[in-house]
């Protein structure tokens, strides 16, 4: 479900399928959000009507917008279908479990050129509703899937070509410092616990960022962020072109 116009015509220039739209008595008197709702109808979706109230019921934000999309799921990407190029990078989230987190790291990896973000271990579903808010519209831009077992996504990815790299708080390589040209698959651990140690000692090397000040670590979106951006900025300056 995606709450709101915006996502609704995120998702319809996206071309991703629209099963179904609900829609509040407020937003059938906004012209834009009656535009868009003609368009999703127009795409193939149906459209529900709502009385006064509906939609509170049912939606998991206590002033919900007037609008609910129901699309299909789409994250199905298998490790397999991945093919390293220069300056490839994958996000992997490890047991990421705040869905304010993941929604982030989505949006940051579509704004960063990132190739997949992958879902794995106790990581929060990525349809979560606060997750697809979270990524104003990039669940419906940026290749994803769901693979339960770390270990075994690190031997595939490191077998198909990608260096692996933990994200640590401490002891790691500066980031800064690597050369972001190789395809790297990028592993980010959970908010507080970090990577399980048997996933950082299968995982090829480790990067850090380096911080002043007294905080104790980046909040995972923040971190993710960082390094694909500098990951970013080497493409585009070592790139022909």
């Amino acid at each position: 479900m995606a709450e709101g116009a915006e996502l609704l015509r995120t998702a319809l220039r996206a071309g991703t399928p629209v099963e179904s739209v609900y829609l509040a008595p407020e937003g059938a008197e906004d012209p834009l959000t009656q535009e868009t709702c003609a368009q999703a109808v127009a795409a193939g979706a149906r459209l529900f009507p709502l009385a006064a109230g509906v939609l509170e019921r049912v939606a998991d934000t206590v002033t919900p917008q007037p609008v609910l999309t129901v699309l299909p799921m789409m994250g199905d990407l298998p490790p397999e279908a991945l093919r390293p190029d220069a300056g490839s990078l994958i996000v992997v989230m490890v047991d990421v479990r705040d869905p304010g987190n993941a929604g982030t790291v989505l949006r940051t990896a579509d704004a960063a050129g990132v190739q997949a973000v992958l879902f794995s271990g106790d990581s929060v579903d990525p349809y979560n509703p606060k997750a697809v808010r979270a990524s104003a519209g990039s669940l419906f831009h940026i290749p994803f899937g769901v693979h339960e077992d770390p270990l075994a996504l690190t031997a595939t990815l490191a077998g198909a070509g990608y260096r692996t790299l933990a994200t640590v708080v401490r002891q790691g390589d500066d980031y800064a410092g690597l050369d972001w040209m190789l395809p790297t698959a990028l592993f980010l651990g959970n908010e507080s616990a970090g990577l399980p140690e048997d996933l950082r000692a299968a995982i090829g090397g480790s990067l850090g960022i380096p911080m002043e000040g007294q905080a104790e670590s980046l909040n995972v979106g923040v971190a993710c962020a960082v390094v694909c951006f500098e990951a970013l900025r080497q493409r585009r300056t070592r790139s022909p072109g």
